[in-house]
């Protein structure tokens, strides 16, 4: 392998463990989101696992998360590349759905909609309000990352494929 190649792949290789990292932290930050409060003498208790776009949330992240840390130990020379690129695709689709979601909840959280009358909560729940943000965060970085890293993937598994003769 050449020099080139080395510092391409140990780019890649960084890349991808951001993306790691990032999705991974999404996934724990989102999954111990959670607080009490009592208002009025009633108790009730905030959760992710409460509304289905943060669960939805998590679990894009959790499989994306096993996803990225069984590419990190993929050999360079490895046939299976060319299948990387169709599932970089599919799950930066995935993470991309994720948090479309996830953030279209956040921001009912956050505002409220007067018009079906449902109040914004983050007043009422602080904690869980920046959790879910904080993990918003992470998912929104895993996202670019892989946008970056199919950008990438393309660019350098199917170019040489485009430029053969037939």
């Amino acid at each position: 392998m050449t020099t080139m190649g080395k510092t391409k792949r140990i780019c890649t290789l960084l890349l991808r463990l951001l993306a790691f990292g990032a999705t991974l932290s999404a996934t724990i930050v989102m999954a111990t989101s959670h607080e009490t409060v009592s208002l009025f003498a009633v108790s009730f208790e905030a959760k992710y696992s409460d509304i289905p776009a943060f669960r939805y949330f998590v679990i894009a992240n959790a499989v994306v998360s096993i996803y990225g840390f069984f590419v990190l130990f993929l050999p360079s020379e490895s046939l299976l590349w060319r299948l990387v690129v169709a599932l970089d695709l599919v799950f930066t689709l995935l993470l991309s759905s994720s948090i479309s979601a996830a953030l279209a909840i956040a921001q009912v959280g956050k505002k409220g909609n007067s018009s079906a009358g449902w109040l914004p909560i983050c007043g009422q729940v602080p904690k869980y309000c920046d959790q879910a943000r904080g993990a918003l965060a992470c998912g929104f970085i895993g996202l670019v990352i892989y946008l970056l890293l199919l950008l990438y993937s393309i660019h350098t598994v199917l170019n040489p494929l485009l430029l053969q003769r037939t």
